[in-house]
């Protein structure tokens, strides 16, 4: 009884897993005949898991919505509050959270009652969030949904794109990976057209199903997606590079440097590297003045000049503020007294 029970669960998760098994290769992970796999499928529906099968040369089984919640050790009130919490944390893009939101969101709606399933839908229609990260950058949790479902079942998408200066265009990829940052999710994806990967954000993705057919997943473009990802919207995604060594600790900079912003690296204890773009070198002194940190600029050497250009600018502008300031008998400049006869703002 024991060894059925922990094949049980095995069969479950193989199933909620992946969208569709074939009846052999099921049988195959779990080491049991077809005989025995049927008998397994029918111990689940009885527990009230709704495995679907299709008969003929291509069918299989798969785990599909049943009339009735399954046993989650959840009620149908506590079902709805979850999925609603799941929608919401995915929609926001919480940091460690957002992703794996997703997954389980992916997983809870694919055997949600119908009923329940309208129930969620009306209470996300009609809710309308206040927070960080909602506006024009927020993407449906449905979208979200949809593309971990296609991640996850290697199948083709097609969608309409819209590109960051507004142009749609009509994309047919092998999605691999959604990567979220603390505002957006991108996926990641083999551009069929382009032959090459591509990153997409998915607040500007409109799915067009249906999808298909299913792929091969090729070999990732790198180890470590994140990194990749935060170097195609921080750098390579601009015309202008830059590598600029910060004067402070990588944990004191990455406090204030989103992998959106730029990618950092360790350099020393007191010091680390900054990998970032822009639009023009003059956005870009703007753009690490903003940090509020001591740096030293590596590369461009165009960047040490644009830097130096806009440190005479500043000297000038005090030296003119400097001048035009009234002057006291002593001769030496002072500031007007406020209305309280101090020299300091009230």
């Amino acid at each position: 009884m024991l060894e059925t029970s922990a094949r049980l669960l095995r069969l479950l998760s193989l199933l909620q897993a992946h969208r569709e098994w074939s009846g052999a290769d099921l049988a195959g992970r779990l080491g049991v005949s077809a005989r025995t796999l049927r008998r397994d499928v029918d111990r689940l529906r009885e527990l009230g898991y709704p495995v679907n099968a299709s008969p003929g040369t291509g069918g299989g089984y798969r785990l599909g919505a049943g009339a009735e919640l399954p046993p989650l050790l959840l009620d149908d009130e506590e079902a709805v509050a979850v999925a609603v919490g799941l929608r919401t944390a995915a929609g926001q893009g919480v940091e460690g959270i957002g992703e794996t939101s997703v997954r389980a969101l992916a997983k809870l709606e694919q055997v949600l009652p119908e009923r329940l399933r309208r129930r969620v839908s009306a209470l996300n229609a009609y809710t309308v969030p206040m927070l960080r990260g909602s506006g024009a950058d927020s993407v449906d949790p449905a979208v979200l949904t949809e593309l971990a479902h296609l991640c996850r079942d290697a199948e083709r998408l097609r969608f309409d794109y819209r590109g960051h200066d507004g142009t749609p265009s009509r994309r047919t990829v092998e999605p691999h990976r959604l990567v979220c940052s603390e505002r957006r999710w991108y996926l990641v994806a083999w551009d069929l057209d382009r032959e090459d990967w591509r990153t997409f954000r998915a607040d500007r993705v409109t799915p067009r199903p249906p999808h298909g057919p299913r792929f091969v997943p090729r070999e990732p473009p790198a180890e470590d997606l994140a990194a990749y990802v935060s170097r195609g919207v921080s750098t390579h995604v601009y015309a202008t590079h830059a590598v600029i060594r910060l004067l402070v600790p990588l944990e004191e900079a990455a406090e204030r440097i989103s992998p959106s912003t730029g990618t950092l690296e360790a350099e020393g204890p007191d010091s680390c590297l900054l990998r970032t773009g822009a639009g023009s070198l003059d956005v870009m002194v703007v753009h690490v003045m903003l940090l509020g940190l001591e740096f030293e600029v590596l590369e461009p050497t165009e960047l040490i000049g644009a830097v130096s250009a806009a440190h005479g600018r500043l000297a000038r502008s005090v030296a003119r503020a400097g001048a035009s300031r009234p002057r006291t008998p002593d001769g030496a400049g002072r500031r007007p007294a406020t209305p309280n006869g101090s020299g300091a703002a009230s």
